[in-house]
């Protein structure tokens, strides 16, 4: 047989159903797999459709057929071509089937309470419930697949780039790191907990410390947060990390990594990555995770408007953007737009349709008599709108105006892009802290373990919201894919910012004495990165929730539906890890 098929022969099989081909014809076969679809013709000839992992091969029986749909078959017989007519081009093996076939019932099958084909989508919880079955579908059999290819890919990659894979411990002690981390209590130290880790990062800076150099792993990660689209309670990471780096080092073997695992998807490795700062990613785009597949970039009008006697323009900050060729929307998807920006709070959008006049180009809108000829110019020079367009602003704090033009770019930009299509872009010098905390205290916008900006290292007491970080993400069609960042490995340095955390040095010892104490004993400048695999599969998969790249994916609720977790401890258990049972609630 060819294509691979004698790698996949067993004891019970000879190959698998959905590589056979115009070369096996004459060949005896022992297929195994479900049936897919059984037709009967008349008392003494039946067909039925065997389907495996590969895919369907159609197999003739002669008389009546006592099986049904889902039924797991073994198949014996000899491969022909279809007569002509009957081929089927929608199947890879639609020019042949089986004949001379004996039949052998493996096990027997009661009507799924889902649908296996694609061409019938059930009720999500239905599918998570009887999520073994869901996996049978085509499509989940190749996500999962894909996964496994990038998977396989990276590492290849990590290995060729001279990284040591070691695993870390799933049982670890609690750590600020911005997310709430599930608790396992216990047994032998009652009162007492560990914590699903978050991400190995205090390991693997100790995997530096220890002389291993360039260290990755397949990592489970656990967050105990709310789900979304994109972001699940136990999710997967590829997570690396190296000594005696820079932050380009870095960039460059994730880089490497991303591209081998595109290309074993694609065929095709992508262009060279770009990198943008955060701030100039927040004032192009409105967001520090761009969608770079289309261009709509935002503009600022803030210095035209800065003297504006219009006060629908007296703000600190106009940004605007050009939607190419939205001059001809109507006015119900005007104020469709307008009322998605009023929703994400900005206090209103203005539009201009620009449309022709008598010495060239004009803006119309309900605003434009308001505006003076200069402003009226002004908007047109510096957006470069051309007859035909319609710009959007908005008048507000400047990260207000960014973000909701930002939101809107998204929702108008992304419906023209081309299926497929994968665009990265590298967003550095991300701010070392974001906002303050309910006591004051700056919280940090990565993690504690970041080591600040080299330029701004002086002002970290003075004036820490200032202080950029050496931290990095990579962005893939606007999803975040993951952060890394250069860690600190000073212990002078580490303790200067659990002070300006607002950590005490006591309690910054109770928490992470192990890691202050491993830099006395001499830790190398190091730097590391985190890949989403879940999300990259799911770009990958054309997939909008990573939940179709998981095998056994939780509910936006954290349930388990098909095993039922989270369930209750019986009372033994629970006395054996020193807990009792909380009384009901009236």
């Amino acid at each position: 047989m060819t294509n691979e098929a004698p790698k996949r022969a067993t004891s019970m099989r000879t190959g698998l159903c959905g590589l056979l081909g115009p070369a096996d014809v004459d060949q005896r076969v022992a297929l195994c797999g479900w049936v897919a679809r059984r037709r009967e013709h008349g008392e003494h000839l039946a067909f039925i459709d065997l389907r495996d992992h590969t895919g369907i091969i159609q197999c003739v029986v002669d008389g009546r057929l006592d099986v049904r749909s889902e039924y797991v078959v073994r198949v014996e017989g000899v491969v022909r071509r279809r007569p002509e007519g009957t081929v089927n081009p929608r199947l890879s093996t639609g020019e042949v089937e089986i004949h001379d076939c004996t039949l052998e019932v493996l096990a027997a099958a009661e009507t799924p309470p889902v649908p296996i084909v694609d061409r019938v989508e059930a009720d999500e919880a239905l599918r998570f419930k009887y999520r073994y079955l869901d996996l049978r579908r085509t499509k989940m059999q190749a996500n999962l697949r894909l996964r496994a290819t990038v998977n396989g890919a990276l590492r290849s990659a990590m290995e060729r780039n001279g990284f040591c894979e070691v695993e870390t411990p799933l049982l670890w002690s609690p750590t600020p790191e911005g997310a709430r981390e599930f608790a396992v209590p216990s047994r032998l130290h009652h009162g007492s907990f560990y914590v699903l880790p978050q991400s190995p990062q205090l390991a693997k800076q100790l995997l530096m410390v220890a002389g291993f150099d360039r260290y990755y792993q397949i990592a489970r990660c656990m967050r105990d947060e709310d789900t979304r689209a994109d972001r699940t309670v136990e999710f997967t990471q590829l997570d690396l990390e190296a000594s005696f780096v820079s932050q380009d080092d870095i960039i460059a073997v994730v880089s490497d990594a991303v591209a081998h695992a595109s290309e074993a998807v694609t065929g095709a490795r992508p262009a060279e990555i770009t990198r943008i700062t955060w701030a100039d990613a927040l004032d192009r785009f409105g967001t520090d995770k761009p969608d770079m597949r289309f261009s709509m970039e935002l503009i600022d009008l803030s210095a035209l408007f800065a003297t504006t006697s219009v006060r629908a323009f007296s703000a600190p900050s106009v940004k605007a953007l050009v939607l190419s060729g939205g001059g001809s929307l109507g006015r119900a998807r005007i104020d469709a737009l307008i009322e998605r920006a009023k929703g994400l709070g900005a206090p209103g959008l203005a539009w201009f349709r620009v449309v022709p006049g008598e010495g060239g180009a004009t803006l119309e809108s309900p605003l434009a008599a308001h505006l003076s000829d200069d402003e009226r110019a002004g908007i047109l020079a510096i957006s470069g709108a051309v007859e035909g367009d319609l710009v959007l602003a908005i008048a507000a704090e400047h990260d207000l105006a960014c973000g909701v033009l930002g939101n809107l770019r998204v929702h108008l930009g992304a419906q023209g892009v081309a299926e497929g299509e994968h665009r990265y872009v590298w967003v550095v010098d991300f701010p070392m802290f974001e906002g303050l905390d309910e006591e004051g205290n700056p919280a940090a916008a990565h993690h504690p373990f970041t080591m600040p900006h080299p330029e701004d290292l002086e002002r970290l007491e003075s004036d820490p919201l200032s202080v950029r970080s050496q931290a990095y993400d990579l962005v893939l069609n606007g999803w975040e894919l993951g952060s890394g960042s250069v860690r600190i490995h000073r212990a002078d340095i580490q303790r200067r910012v659990f002070d300006a955390l607002g950590l005490s040095p006591e309690e910054a010892q109770a928490r992470f004495g192990f890691l202050l104490e491993a830099f006395r004993y001499g830790a190398p400048p190091h730097a590391g990165f985190a890949i989403g695999l879940d999300r990259l599969i799911a770009i990958f998969a054309g997939e909008e929730s990573i939940r179709e790249v998981i095998a056994f994916p939780k509910t936006q609720s954290g349930a388990d539906l098909m095993t039922g977790a989270p369930k209750p401890l019986a009372d033994g258990a629970l006395r054996d890890l020193g807990l009792v049972r909380a009384p009901a609630k009236k």
